[in-house]
């Protein structure tokens, strides 16, 4: 069998119960060797050669329609996209439109009522128009009941089930009849909730626009994207969105990439600017290479992350699932239990204790329970993703709102990442010349350290030619580099590389620099220092807020893990707000650091994703800047900033606590309700139509106060 996965989009699917019985049914398919069901992204990931008749069947108990993912544009059928771009009074018709037997079996229900009022019970009219209500109404539920009880499977409709042949048995006709009602209603606003939290998360599909404008033999042609390929120009006007990754090659525009960062303010874009699928053009003509195609794009990567991301549970989702096995038979258990238990102990009724076994048995039903947390974490992760924070997962949003102690890299960081030479200073005899310089670019121009780039640019500002006779290049990792040029030997790297070389003298220059705020690199001609260096990175604007906004959401440890000097982190690390510095540190010597900050407490580190993957991937969580500019920064980190500063940092943050804060409630309050409508029992006031509200109560408080998650803004 081939292990070829494929990837089905479910419409239909309502609730997380439904979702792994639907993935169990897929499984079992002698064609297929596994299969996983996304409920947040309402799709299916098999592995195998099943037929899509195949899976549709498995997903008949509930029926679901099953779509492969790979149509026109990959991404939703033409209903979803309708409901996507409805407002919500259009969202509110349909499903009213949608659930015409649900209305018309309610007003079955009212003729029911009024006949019972009009003739009493002694008329054949009124059951049967009770009977014809939980019909219309209720025959999946029935359907799936009885085959879960023949098969000894117990869920929600298996509860529902033995409850309405049990009101059935009992003539209990009216409130039998409103008990289907409202938990057909409560399925209907519970998938309706649902796909208004998934309908957040499709809406990232719609940004990139599906055509382009392309110039190819001086010809101006529109294409969908599917037909653009790398190296191709396009042509974007004023008032248009980017259809695809590339860099400006000609013309000068504000671009507003709210839509991929969450910034706010366009940016300035000019040849040589990098730019993203999906975001706007605000003024002026751009002509931008191709450098991704449709399915590379950063966009695109973003959507299948996201989606990804639900897949990896928090452990309080965890819990609730493997809770939920167990909670199921304990509520038929208790059930029974009422029932008989009195009218065999006390003499009791058996009619109103039967009816009280019965009405536990709707009361348990664990709708609101299963739902309270996926409901959350989709939520939310899409909310974040809207606003320019790629959540990679619920067990990271949990992680996250634990979080006390963060560590930051610096430069990139809090730093601009692009440091100037501001003083070179001959430490030989032998003048500084033209060669030196042209030699220290050459071996410079082969790494991609931003102290390395400052350099070259410095080096050529001065007219001066790289040498390229370099060989034997070696790069000194965390140290600096080195190279051959003929007889000579050049080392340029940082002051504790050349420790058994550096003067009184030279020591004290070295310091002056660094108390400057100035990180120095020396170059070593031979066996001889010949160049002092002296950089200057300047504090990214936002850093001090950022931080200060950190501090008072109570994280209480800010440390900075540096590879610069001590007097150069110091004076950082004081300017921003940082609590601890640590600075001279090789990559290995981050990574001791994480894991020792780790064992105290959880700790996060915030980074470039290059430099610091070690790093990173230790931290409870790994936290990486300018994600939308870096696939291994999306790769690597478990958080991902899509801007290129931490200004998202303090929402990500109090995104995560609030998504806890809301899963526990929406625990208390599923299972608050159903606590008290147990109790009722005691004294024996516990009815159907008791059960059965408490039971769709907890479901309306859990979905709407989850739905908040949505809406939730960064403050800044």
């Amino acid at each position: 069998m081939t292990n070829k996965q494929t990837t089905y989009r479910i419409e239909g699917l309502s609730c997380a119960n439904c979702a792994a019985k639907f993935e169990r049914n897929v499984a079992a398919l002698p064609s297929v060797t596994s299969a996983t069901v996304n409920f947040g992204a309402s799709k299916i990931y098999v592995t195998g050669t099943p037929s899509l008749k195949e899976i549709e069947a498995a997903g008949a108990f509930e029926n679901l329609t099953i779509y492969d993912d790979q149509m026109p544009n990959g991404q939703q059928s033409n209903q979803d996209k309708g409901f996507e771009n409805q407002t919500a009074l259009e969202k509110m018709k349909q499903f009213l439109v949608k659930n015409q037997a649900l209305w018309f079996s309610t007003l079955l229900i009212v003729f029911g009522y009024l006949s019972e009022w009009l003739y009493g019970s002694n008329t054949i009219l009124t059951p049967l128009l009770f009977i014809s209500a939980v019909l219309i109404s209720g025959t999946t539920l029935l359907k799936e009941g009885i085959r879960n009880l023949v098969h000894l499977e117990f869920d929600m409709h298996t509860l529902m089930t033995i409850a309405v042949i049990g009101g059935v048995l009992i003539g209990q006709w009216g409130e039998v009849a409103v008990v289907v009602i409202l938990f057909a209603l409560s399925e209907a606003l519970e998938a309706f909730s649902m796909r208004k939290a998934r309908d957040a998360m499709a809406s990232l599909m719609t940004i990139a626009p599906d055509k382009a404008t392309v110039i190819r033999e001086g010809k101006h042609m529109e294409l969908p994207v599917e037909e653009i390929n790398e190296g191709d120009i396009l042509f974007v006007k004023a008032g248009q969105k980017i259809a695809l990754d590339g860099i400006v090659c000609s013309g000068h525009a504000s671009v507003n990439q709210a839509a991929i960062t969450g910034e706010s303010i366009p940016v300035d874009k000019v040849v040589g600017s990098e730019v993203f699928a999906g975001t706007l053009n605000h003024d002026g003509v751009l002509e931008i290479e191709v450098t991704k195609t449709k399915d590379d794009t950063t966009i695109a990567k973003v959507i299948e992350m996201v989606e990804a991301a639900q897949l990896n549970k928090a452990p309080a989702q965890a819990f609730i699932e493997r809770f939920a096995r167990y909670y199921t038979p304990l509520i038929m258990g208790i059930a029974a239990a009422v029932a008989v238990l009195p009218p065999l102990l006390t003499g009791a009724d058996w009619y109103d204790w039967i009816y009280q076994g019965l009405s536990v048995l709707v009361v348990g039903c664990p709708c609101a329970l299963i739902i309270s947390t996926p409901i959350s974490i989709v939520s939310s992760i899409s909310s974040a993703a809207q606003n320019g924070v790629l959540i990679k997962g619920g067990i990271h949003l949990e992680q996250l709102s634990k979080i006390k102690t963060i560590a930051f890299d610096k430069t990139g960081t809090l730093t601009m990442g692009e440091p100037t030479v501001v003083d070179m200073i001959t430490l030989s005899s032998r003048q500084e010349n033209d060669t030196l310089l042209s030699h220290v670019a050459a071996l410079e121009y082969t790494t991609q350290h931003p102290l390395a780039r400052a350099i070259v640019k410095d080096v050529e500002s001065k007219g001066i030619q790289r040498d390229e006779s370099a060989t034997n290049i070696q790069t000194l990792t965390g140290q600096g580099i080195q190279g051959e040029f003929g007889t000579h030997t050049i080392t340029i790297g940082q002051p504790h590389l050349f420790d058994s070389e550096l003067t009184p003298e030279i020591r004290q220059l070295i310091e002056t620099q660094q108390q400057q705020g100035r990180t120095v690199v020396l170059v070593m001609e031979d066996d001889t220092l010949r160049l002092l260096i002296a950089l200057q990175d300047k504090v990214r604007p936002q850093s001090k807020r950022v931080i200060a906004q950190l501090a008072k959401l109570g994280v209480t440890s800010r440390v900075m893990l540096t590879g610069d000097n001590t007097y150069t982190a110091n004076t950082i690390g004081k300017e921003v707000g940082i609590t601890d510095v640590y600075a001279n540190l090789m990559p290995q010597d981050k990574l001791t650091h994480i894991e020792q900050l780790s064992s105290i407490q959880p700790v996060a580190m915030v980074g470039d994703g290059i430099n610091d993957a070690p790093a990173l991937a230790r931290a409870d969580v790994g936290i990486a800047m300018g994600g939308a500019s870096t696939d291994t920064a999306l790769e690597t980190a478990d958080v991902a900033l899509l801007s290129d500063d931490m200004s998202k940092l303090p929402y990500a943050m109090r995104l995560s606590r609030l998504t806890m804060r809301t899963i526990k409630w929406n625990i208390a309050i599923a299972l608050g309700l159903k606590i008290i409508a147990l109790l009722l029992v005691i004294p024996g006031w516990l009815t159907l139509w008791i059960a059965i509200m408490s039971d769709m109560g907890a479901t309306i408080l859990v979905t709407l106060n989850a739905m908040r998650l949505l809406y939730v803004k960064d403050a800044m």
